[in-house]
C-alpha cells in the first residue's frame, strides 16, 4: 500500500521522528514522507513511532492508499526533498 505520513511533533523529537521515517519512506518535504510499504511494515512504523512521539502532544498522521496509482499530487511551487531514492 501507499502511505503518506505527516508529523507535528515537538522540536525535541523531529530529528528522531525524521531520521526513523527516511528509513522506510521518502522525504518529499517539511515533516512529510511518503512511499510503497508493506502491511507488516506499517505495523511496524506505527509501533516505533509511538515509542518515539509523545502522544500527549505530538502529532502523527498516515494516509492510506492501495497504491500509488490512485493518488494524485499537484505541485505549486519549489520540489523539496527526494523524487525518488537512490539505491
Amino acid at each position: 500500500m501507499y502511505v503518506v505520513v505527516v508529523y507535528d511533533v515537538n522540536v525535541d523529537r523531529v530529528d528522531k521522528v525524521r531520521k526513523f521515517l527516511k528509513t522506510h519512506l521518502t522525504w518529499v518535504q517539511n515533516s512529510v514522507l511518503q512511499g510503497n510499504v508493506t502491511k507488516a511494515e506499517l505495523r511496524s512504523i506505527k509501533s516505533n513511532l509511538k515509542e518515539i512521539v509523545d502522544t500527549s502532544e505530538d502529532s502523527v498522521l498516515i494516509y492510506k492508499v492501495r497504491t500509488e496509482k490512485y493518488m494524485e499530487r499537484d505541485e505549486i511551487g519549489q520540489t523539496k526533498g527526494e523524487t525518488d531514492k537512490i539505491i
